[in-house]
């Protein structure tokens, strides 16, 4: 390996152990890159509602921790090793991290066009294969470079920080067709929601009302372009709304029936949050009755690359979903400040 890359690294890996689940900065060595791999220098990794779902559950969704697994997958760096067969961005070069590789499962289909869909995926920091994907919230880690998008000029490491989770919004945006001079209701505004809220703005939605559970979200929500809150507010509030786009970005039954609740009759609901796997009770009929559309939203494709620029120019304006800065060597201390939705939106671990 190159004398510019340690042979070891430190990493926050999550290590399952007697029906537990223990939270640790690690050593580790540094796995030789492949020809088509590079080695970037991780400057920061936001914290996922996936890696909080590991360490205190042992799951996101359907995936279940096994094996101790080094967490995360929203991180950008610098490449320090660029891929040896010449593909990628060079050495120096400032990145961003697309972390799904599609693998196709024999059988089952899915438009080529989505390659989110495809059945056998993998996903950095993710438990859903055995052995598991690992993450990235390391000090150096591999990447094939296809995986890499480099920054556009003048955007910052910082700045891009938010790149990944900001995609999964795009996408959820560009699923749910043209916003210009649409209403617009976001149930949930943690960080996917806040972030939908800042991308539906830039899409041209001519009012959004977001909701969420807490003051500071809400204040958020008005920072990034709400123009209407409510704290928790009841079904008969919500039905007041009549949006023509409603985002469901709660993962949680009673938002997904706000949802069906604040469209209007014949609109729109993208559901966005992650619902927890099993039969989910809400009132379907709604649905039924009023000729709504409900459209499933999962990850993103190219729309990262939509992100960076959006970012780059100034369009896309998201500086207070982070709320919080901490160092990876913190890594415990960070995770209970983000699993404290009163007190946090996004957490970044710098590395």
């Amino acid at each position: 390996m190159s004398s510019k890359v340690p042979t070891n690294t430190r990493a926050v890996q999550i290590i399952p152990e007697d029906g537990n689940r223990r939270l640790a900065v690690v050593d580790l060595e540094v796995p030789a890159p492949a020809a088509n791999q590079a080695v970037v220098r991780i400057a920061y990794g936001g914290i996922c509602g996936s890696d909080l779902g590991y360490w205190l559950k042992g799951a996101a969704g359907v995936s279940i921790l096994k094996h101790p697994m080094i967490l995360g997958h929203e991180v950008v760096g610098t490449v320090v090793v660029a891929a040896a067969d010449g593909s990628g961005p060079a050495e120096g070069a400032l990145v961003a991290v697309h972390p799904a590789t599609p693998h196709e499962v024999e059988g089952i289909r899915y438009p080529a066009s989505s390659p989110n869909l495809a059945p056998g995926s993998t996903y950095l920091g993710s438990a859903a294969q055995d052995p598991h994907t690992e993450g990235a919230f390391s000090q150096h880690a591999v990447f094939e470079a296809r995986m890499l998008r480099e920054l556009p000029a003048g955007l910052s490491l910082r700045a891009a920080a938010l790149a990944e989770p900001a995609a999964v919004a795009f996408h959820a945006v560009e699923r749910a067709g043209d916003l210009a001079g649409k209403e617009v209701l976001v149930i949930g505004s943690g960080p996917i929601g806040a972030l939908v809220i800042a991308a539906a703005k830039r899409a041209g939605a001519t009012k959004i009302t977001a909701t969420d559970l807490f003051d500071s979200a809400l204040d958020r929500a008005r920072e990034l372009g709400a123009n209407q809150v409510f704290k928790a507010p009841t079904n008969e509030e919500i039905a007041k709304v009549q949006a023509d786009v409603v985002f469901e970005s709660s993962g949680s039954k009673f938002g997904l029936d706000s949802a069906l609740n604040g469209v209007v009759r014949g609109g729109r609901v993208m559901m966005v949050g992650m619902l927890p796997p099993g039969e989910q009770p809400v009132n379907m009929s709604l649905a039924i009755a009023r000729e709504l559309e409900l459209h499933g939203c999962f990850r993103f494709n190219g729309e990262i690359d939509d992100v960076l620029t959006a970012l780059a120019d100034g369009s896309l304006f998201v500086d207070p979903v982070v709320s919080h800065v901490m160092p990876f060597e913190e890594a415990v201390t960070a995770f209970e400040i983000a699993k404290d939705s009163s007190q946090s939106c996004k957490v970044l671990l710098e590395f």
